[in-house]
């Protein structure tokens, strides 16, 4: 009888639930607190997206860490595939981020892993993505100047 290995070590496990636990009590508590901050120059590592929900129309706004890449940004799928800004984003096709005070129409929402994204975050966040199981990433590119709104 072959006995199957986990692909992650028991410990990294306990650390990614405990860790995907707090981001979400925390996430609840900080959004208002960090929707002040994000998308401007003070905090450069928040991007906050603007997206349309897809069965209500309704505008919404999230606070996303987000990186640059030369062809548009990449934004970390913290709490999966099934977060509700993912899958309207999904839905519409693109969205709006503002980064740094500028807000970058953006098209294209692709699934990609870590190791295709990897060089785009700081080595403190190279350490920290897989510690806390982020292994999933949309990409999404910049729109052309004629597509004025995505959503």
């Amino acid at each position: 009888m072959k006995v199957l290995e986990s692909p992650k070590p028991r410990a990294a496990s306990i650390i990614n639930r405990a860790a995907h636990a707090l981001l979400r009590a925390g996430t609840r508590r900080l959004n208002p607190l960090m929707l002040s901050l994000a998308g401007s120059r003070r905090l450069p590592m928040l991007a906050v997206i603007h997206h349309q929900g897809r069965r209500s129309g309704r505008s919404f706004t999230t606070p996303l860490a987000a990186r640059p890449t030369a062809d548009g940004f990449v934004i970390p799928l913290t709490f999966g595939e099934q977060a509700d800004w993912f899958r309207n984003v999904q839905a519409a096709g693109g969205c709006m981020v503002r980064w740094k005070g500028v807000d970058y129409p953006l098209i294209e929402p692709v699934i990609v892993d870590w190791t295709t994204v990897r060089a785009s975050f700081y080595p403190a966040e190279r350490v920290l993505m897989p510690v806390i199981g982020i292994e999933h990433f949309v990409r999404l590119r910049h729109a052309p100047a004629s597509v004025s709104d995505p959503t």
